[in-house]
């Protein structure tokens, strides 16, 4: 039978008696429960004012939720207790819990609690789980976790990576089933690909599970918290009080608790299936949500806080090890294909698009069914027809991001931009991996066609819900009644090695035939490369530079302690040299270490108010500014789409640089405001993001300098000092956000820095 698509999925939900968009449209983050084994308390960071409070506190903590709500957290909690969670938390650069032990008088006595504490928007959300006498703590898991992960890295494949991870988790935690479990894209059904259970468990291995299993919101949920725990199924959990919060009519923001109770549909699937507890940790792939190692117990089982953190730091590394594999994996494929790719360059002339698309090589360097080029306005398609109107509409897609950049899917009619129909069964392209030429839309596409696939499922995915025969819902799924299903309309995926492949190919032919046309997009590429693999270089050495050059200022300091009256005063100046030499070193070693990891995290982009970070930024720079008397003005500031914490450090670098280059006299001001302008490269106006001040400006022939690393325009001692980095990190942090940065400048006159943040949702 054939894979129904999602509208159907829902059809038949709904034909008996349940309607699968319930769960789509479920707000799980705004449940207004917890479970029962922990308390809750959300205070205003600012004040200390509970404002939200779980209706066990009263149990727990010894006083109830009424009367905390509205008094301060020192009613319940030490000063200093309140003090450290509120610094801790605030200290984290994004909403991620912190773990503190706190001791809490409970009816005249004091009770050990593990309290978990996160931001909230203005709330410090802090969550108290009663410490068990005998609870272990994280230097108890340190040698399972040690072993974990060495044996991780000894795994050469995905596979072997994914098995080990499931028998390390099981291992750590005792649940009696773990399973490793990859998603189909973003949103697409689940397949188990390892798996670690105990005896007269039925095996799962290779099975698929419905979409709806977990829907959009709960992968968002995943994707954002490292973690989650359910201790009972059957627990119903503890209400908040006040249930709605006054400002906003909603009950409160439950999106990074931990003891955040789950959608009652997923207690009624757990249950059905015959689970008591469990655990999921995610799998992410450049900050995506790969999948999850989901753990499932036979009887109810409180993690606790301890053993969370550690599962939490195995996801983490099982994460980075899947992208090392992934690496290895494309640099072995590049190898592979060097001579097909040498092959396939080797017959490149001055006519592009007849000597290159015509290319049966070039289809089979992606095992592609066929292949088209397109350049301004001609185009040239080989092997299968490509409809006219599906290679407008690649020529929309790849106008914008940056040359070199390569997108694909093996499921091409799925796509949102896809101009209409299915012509997969007549032999039309049924997936596409496409890698962009140009800012102008030219491209460079490989097609495949539809390859019906079988499948495996572990319930019928016609009907993903089905009642039971005493009325139950989402009834049990395993092997004891596999299902087959022939996906159709689908191509085989582009692997990692095929991008690989592809983007190796634009570089060789950007070097060859587009340099003239293309010059500043080849360059851009190259360094792009470059920096990839400096993060790298440079995150290494100098973290193992560090070690060597804290012994020797060390060492010097022991000299002139030990032995200082003995030295003669050339000895003794030369010693204090060593010092600050390696003081000035150890600053440079840090600022290198920052930007190394610039190009090793991913960007969190969503749509900020640049208000709201400039005031963060003036948190920070706004001392500096006042010192050197330079005044901040404003314009009228809108939305932008960015990383908030990046566009913050970009603000933060800009504003100490107008402070630390202020005019010598008169009136120092800079002035932050966005207005739509064209870049330097061209293309259509963007929203762009002008500081300008009115300083001492920069030499034209000094400009190009600033924005390169450790490069300052005066003496280590003048204008603030500094190591040189700021301008640097400003420069990588827009062009990781697909922008362009460049600055205006006048001796005496001051400097205008503009920058873009790229196209929203790229």
């Amino acid at each position: 039978m054939s894979l129904p698509d999602p509208g159907r999925e829902a059809a038949a939900a709904a034909a008996v008696g349940f309607d699968l968009g319930e769960c789509v449209r479920e707000p799980i983050h705004l449940l207004g429960r917890i479970q029962s084994h922990g308390t809750l308390l959300a205070v205003e960071a600012d004040t200390g004012i509970v404002d939200t409070a779980a209706l066990n506190t009263g149990s727990l903590l010894g006083v109830a939720a009424q009367e905390l709500v509205g008094g301060h957290i020192t009613r319940v909690l030490s000063p200093e207790a309140w003090t450290e969670a509120r610094d801790e938390a605030g200290a984290q650069q994004e909403a991620v819990g912190l773990v503190l032990p706190v001791s809490i008088d409970v009816a005249g006595a004091p009770r050990m609690f593990d309290m978990t504490a996160h931001r909230q928007g203005p709330l410090l959300v802090l969550e108290c789980e009663p410490r068990a006498d005998a609870a272990p703590h994280f230097p108890h898991f340190y040698q399972g976790v040690r072993r974990a992960l060495t044996r991780l890295r000894s795994s050469a494949t995905a596979a072997e990576c994914c098995q080990a991870a499931t028998r390390e988790v099981r291992a750590l935690t005792g649940f009696d089933r773990v399973v490793a479990y990859r998603f189909d894209g973003g949103d697409g059904p689940g397949e188990v690909v390892a798996e670690a259970l105990t005896e007269g468990h039925e095996p799962w291995l290779g099975l698929w599970f419905p979409a709806s299993d977990i829907p959009p919101q709960a992968r968002r949920l995943y994707r954002d918290n490292w973690i989650r725990a359910i201790a009972d199924v059957d627990d119903i959990g503890v209400g908040l009080h006040p249930p709605l919060r006054a400002g906003s009519g909603l009950p409160l923001d439950l999106s990074g608790s931990v003891l955040r109770t789950v959608s009652g549909f997923h207690l009624e699937y757990l249950r059905n299936i015959g689970v008591k507890s469990s655990m999921s940790v995610s799998v992410l792939r450049e900050g995506e949500l790969w999948g999850l190692i989901a753990c499932h117990g036979d009887a109810a089982i409180t993690i606790s806080p301890e053993l969370r953190a550690a599962c939490e730091f195995f996801g983490v590394a099982f994460s980075l090890q899947l992208a090392a594999i992934e690496e290895r994996e494309r640099a072995e494929a590049l190898t592979a294909s060097r001579a097909r790719l040498d092959r396939v360059i080797s017959r490149v002339t001055s006519d592009l698009e007849d000597s290159l698309a015509g290319e049966y090589a070039l289809r089979t360097l992606l095992d592609a069914d066929g292949a088209a080029l397109c350049r301004g306005d001609r185009s040239a398609v080989s092997g299968m027809s490509v409809p006219p109107a599906l290679l407008e509409t690649l020529r929309a897609r790849a106008a914008g991001p940056a040359p070199g950049t390569v997108w694909s899917t093996d499921r091409l009619s799925e796509e949102p931009d896809h101009p209409g129909g299915d012509d997969t069964a007549g032999g039309g392209p049924a997936g596409v991996l496409m890698v962009t030429l140009s800012r102008s839309g030219d491209f460079l596409a490989w097609f495949r066609g539809a390859r019906p696939a079988t499948r495996r499922w572990a319930t019928d995915p016609s009907r993903p819900v089905r009642v039971g025969p005493r009325g139950e819902r989402l009834t049990p799924r395993g092997s004891g009644a596999v299902f087959r299903a022939v996906v159709r309309g689908r191509s085989l995926p582009w692997t990692p090695a095929d991008r690989a492949v592809a983007q190796e190919l634009w570089r060789a032919l950007t070097g060859l035939v587009l340099r003239h046309e293309a010059e500043l997009a080849a360059l851009n590429e190259r360094l792009r490369v470059t920096n990839a693999d400096l993060d790298s270089f440079a995150h290494v050495a100098a973290h193992d530079l560090k070690e060597p050059l804290r012994g020797i200022s060390n060492a010097a300091t022991f000299v002139l302690e030990d032995a200082g009256a003995d030295l003669d005063p050339t000895t003794v100046r030369r010693t204090l040299t060593v010092q600050r030499l390696a003081g000035r070193m150890d600053d440079l070693l840090n600022s290198l270490l920052h930007f190394a990891r610039l190009g090793r995290g991913g960007l969190h982009r969503t749509r900020v108010p640049l208000d709201r970070v400039l005031d963060s930024a003036l948190d920070v720079a706004g001392e500096r500014l006042a010192e050197a008397h330079v005044r901040v003005v404003r314009h009228d500031l809108p939305e932008v789409y960015a990383d908030e914490y990046r566009l913050y450090e970009v603000l933060v670098n800009l504003l100490v640089n107008a402070a630390k280059y202020a005019a010598d006299e008169g009136d120092r001001r800079v002035e932050i405001l966005v207005e739509m302008l064209r870049p330097p490269t061209g293309g259509d106006r963007q929203q762009t993001v002008v500081v300008r001040d009115n300083g001492i400006g920069i030499p034209a022939d000094r400009r190009r300098e600033v924005f390169e690393l450790f490069r300052r325009l005066h003496g280590q001692g003048e204008r603030g000092g500094g190591t040189g980095v700021g301008l640097a990190i400003v420069k990588r942090i827009v062009e990781r956000h697909g922008g362009e940065l460049w600055l205006e400048s006048e001796p005496g006159h001051g400097t205008s820095f503009f920058f873009t943040l790229g196209q929203e949702g790229g």
